[in-house]
């Protein structure tokens, strides 16, 4: 006997499961539940929510349906226009309107490093994922590994010619985050900044940017995620390559002037 969660109603596409388990993950750390907790509520099992949080198998309307109601918040967005180069091998303009088969280069799995917001002396991990996405015609993003799996993105990938430079984006309900990188080195590294905001005490965001590398996978024997502390094995090279992002002019943060750092203190 199947159980109610498993029924076969029809399943949402990528894109659109995609962007039901973003809003999820934002409502459960805006809300501060746990996954287990959703779940339940919703009468699922945890297995088939982290499941398709992961995105290792796709939302049934009868699943987002029971979510809704759970959550007591729209998931579905109304169908928008397609895009018009949906389908085609051409990313839209805002990205760069690169071809797939200019950028085959950049796809592939990377360990995303970035200083820990939480603890000075330690460097945060996770896995990210680029590849080509044909529901968009371009390429995207998508993040896993993570310790704090409420803050799992997925985002759009835009490779301008002009600039030489590929930004990561996520822009969900308006909220945007930037990660703006240099292309691969010869060993595929990619460095620079993040723009995004540190979640603080209670609803408290604050805005930030730090450095980031992307390394690819093939590149470390035995990667480590999540927070990585100075007794880890892994943590001089890491920590490496977050000093070349600043140490090799991949990126730059300007130091505050005098007459602000005065002002602050008055």
């Amino acid at each position: 006997m199947q159980t109610p969660d498993k029924l076969n109603d029809g399943q949402l596409s990528d894109e659109q499961s995609r962007e039901v388990a973003d809003t999820i993950r934002e409502e459960i750390a805006r809300r501060r539940i746990s996954r287990q907790a959703l779940a339940e509520q919703a009468k699922l099992s945890l297995s088939t929510l982290e499941k398709a949080l992961g995105g290792r198998r796709p939302f049934t309307l009868a699943t987002t349906v029971r979510l809704e109601q759970a959550l007591g918040v729209s998931l579905r967005k109304s169908a928008a226009a397609p895009s018009p180069t949906a389908g085609s091998d051409v990313a839209p303009d805002s990205l760069g309107a690169y071809s797939h088969r200019a950028v085959t280069w950049l796809e592939g799995v990377f360990v995303t490093l970035r200083p820990s917001f939480g603890d000075k002396d330690a460097i945060f991990a996770y896995r990210t994922e680029i590849v080509w996405e044909p529901n968009v015609s371009s390429l995207v993003f998508r993040e896993g590994e993570r310790t704090d799996a409420a803050y799992e993105h997925t985002g759009e990938v835009a490779v301008p010619h002009q600039s030489g430079f590929i930004y990561l984006v996520i822009n969900k309900h308006g909220q945007h985050r930037v990660i703006t990188v240099s292309r691969p080195t010869v060993a595929g590294e990619m460095y620079g900044i993040i723009s995004t905001l540190r979640a603080g005490p209670g609803s408290q965001l604050t805005p930030v940017a730090a450095p980031i590398a992307y390394v690819p996978l093939r590149n470390v024997a035995k990667p480590s995620w999540g927070r990585v502390g100075p007794d880890d094995a892994n943590h001089p090279l890491y920590r490496d390559h977050l000093r070349r992002t600043v140490d090799e002019s991949f990126a730059l943060f300007l130091p505050v002037s005098a007459p602000l750092q005065a002002e602050q203190k008055k």
